[in-house]
């Protein structure tokens, strides 16, 4: 697999009030995008079997990725790439940590493509300035979609969030 120590990472997190096994259920189900993501038009399933795992998530601004698992570890998280199909791709860490009985902590790290082929010197800059801000709202969304699913038990209302320049 390539490596992505040289791009920037964007790392959120939210601590949710449910248990790691009900949050795991929720981030690893097939399709699960289609319930908990605010800028998902439709997430459709390639492959969901034990060692194969990969998605097409359509956005509500029409852009398609493809996700490709990497890593698959019950009740702690996964790894993915993710991009247009057969065009430069992020890598993307999902990660669980248990913070009490019924309280986790959902953690998204992505390191993305985008600026990946400048120096790290001339990337930093765009990086802050664009990619970050713009990463962290996303994020933010994904994450406070989960918890609203989770929550409320009912799919989380489209940009329930807010728009997004780049998926809505």
């Amino acid at each position: 697999m390539k490596n992505f120590n040289h791009i920037f990472p964007i790392f959120c997190s939210l601590q949710i009030n449910t248990n790691v096994n009900e949050l795991w259920s929720v981030i690893s189900a097939p399709g699960n995008l289609n319930h908990v993501h605010p800028f998902c038009k439709i997430n459709e399933v390639i492959a969901w079997e034990e060692d194969n795992h990969s998605d097409r998530l359509v956005y509500l601004s029409g852009r398609t990725f493809v996700r490709n698992f990497q890593t698959w570890e019950v009740n702690e998280g996964y790894s993915l790439l993710i991009g247009e199909e057969n065009g430069p791709q992020s890598y993307v860490v999902w990660n669980i940590k248990k913070i009490e009985k019924n309280k986790s902590e959902l953690s998204i790290t992505v390191y993305p493509y985008i600026l990946s082929k400048l120096p790290k010197l001339l990337a930093y800059i765009p990086h802050q300035l664009i990619v970050k801000p713009k990463m962290t709202t996303y994020l933010n969304a994904v994450l406070g979609g989960i918890e609203y699913f989770i929550e409320n038990r009912e799919n989380v209302p489209r940009n329930h969030f807010g728009t997004h320049k780049w998926f809505s």
